[in-house]
Formats: structure tokens, C-alpha cells, sequence
């Protein structure tokens, strides 16, 4: 945990979220400026500021962050398609310094992204 980490927070708890879905390893909650009818973010429980931080080792846990979003998009009837992003660095659009993955569904987007 960071303790000045925004996700850290709200996964102990000391700030409130729309959860979607949590288990050990993640929390998924409605993202607070939604980009698209449906728009959740993954959150691994474990502090990893990016992608880049990623080691080895982490893959179950992003894969456990991609199976989740796809059950999430199943129960949503997200069927007709859906995005997946992660975002790293301020170059991206990261904003918050603990990986997240946007689920975003609900709406036709366009290639390439913005």
C-alpha cells in the first residue's frame, strides 16, 4: 500500500467507491468521469505505480485483471464490443500512479484512439 495513493485508499476502504466486483486480488469500480456508458476500472489490490513496473512474475495478475473484465462485460451485454486500456505515464493520460484497467463499452469507438 502507498499511503498516498488515491486506489490504496479506496481499496482499504478510507474512501468511498462504487464497487463493481472484488475478490483478493482486485477491486473493480465505476469510474468517477465516465468516457463511455459503461466505464470500470480494475484495480490490482497490490501497489504497482505502471505497466512499467510490471516484473514476471505479475502476469497471472494481469491476467486475473483481464478475465475479470470480460466477466464484468458479459453480465454488462457488452457482446456487440468493448475496450480494454491501460494507461502509462502522464504521456498516456495516466493519472493516478497505481495500474488500472479501463473497461469502457457501450458505445461504437473509433481507431485510432485519441
Amino acid at each position: 500500500m502507498d499511503e498516498d495513493c488515491l486506489f490504496c485508499k479506496i481499496i482499504e476502504g478510507s474512501i468511498p467507491a462504487a464497487k463493481v466486483y472484488e475478490d483478493e486480488q482486485c477491486v473493480a469500480i465505476e469510474d468517477i468521469n465516465p468516457q463511455a456508458p459503461t466505464h470500470i476500472l480494475l484495480i490490482p489490490k497490490r501497489h504497482i505505480a505502471t505497466v512499467l513496473d510490471l516484473a514476471p512474475e505479475d502476469a497471472a495478475l494481469v491476467g486475473h485483471l483481464h478475465l475479470n473484465a470480460a466477466d464484468i462485460a458479459r453480465k454488462r451485454g457488452l457482446t456487440d464490443g468493448f475496450r480494454l486500456v491501460f494507461n502509462c505515464n502522464a504521456g498516456a493520460g495516466q493519472t493516478v500512479y497505481h495500474i488500472h484497467l479501463h473497461l469502457l463499452g457501450g458505445r461504437t469507438f473509433g481507431w485510432p484512439p485519441g
